[in-house]
């Protein structure tokens, strides 16, 4: 199974955060498991950088630093589609956050898991690892 990185994941794995446990890098760092991240989470990050809500030291504009640090970490891109959209509806509202329901959808949408430390996310139904 392939697995889809919530995007404070992400973030943690290029900061080299502690936040991101032992058995969540592990997972990570297996070369036989396909990694991938969400154009949804390239735009999150994104986002809350405009807002002044992350930081980025970067010489390069935010969105590209990510993308740049997506592929360094030889993870795949995964673009949002209208496929995995259609989940929405069926979704229960237990999370309002539409980053994270878009996340979810694609996760049910191309059969990943979701690496991911939110409780909220774990209550849906779709895989989700952490520790």
């Amino acid at each position: 199974m392939g697995l889809l990185l919530d995007t404070c994941a992400f973030l943690w794995l290029i900061w080299e955060d502690r936040k991101l446990p032992a058995p969540a890098r592990e997972l990570i760092a297996d070369a036989g498991t396909p990694l991938f991240l969400s154009a949804v989470s390239i735009w999150e990050a994104t986002s809350k950088h405009l807002l002044g809500k992350l930081p980025v030291y970067a010489k390069e504009p935010a969105w590209l630093h990510f993308v740049r640090q997506r592929d360094r970490h030889d993870i795949a891109p995964l673009p949002l589609d209208e496929s995995a959209i259609r989940h929405l509806e069926h979704l229960p509202p237990l999370h309002r956050d539409p980053f994270d329901r878009l996340l979810i959808c694609q996760a049910i949408e191309h059969g990943l898991g979701i690496v991911t430390p939110d409780d909220r996310i774990r209550r849906y139904p779709v895989k989700t690892l952490w520790d």
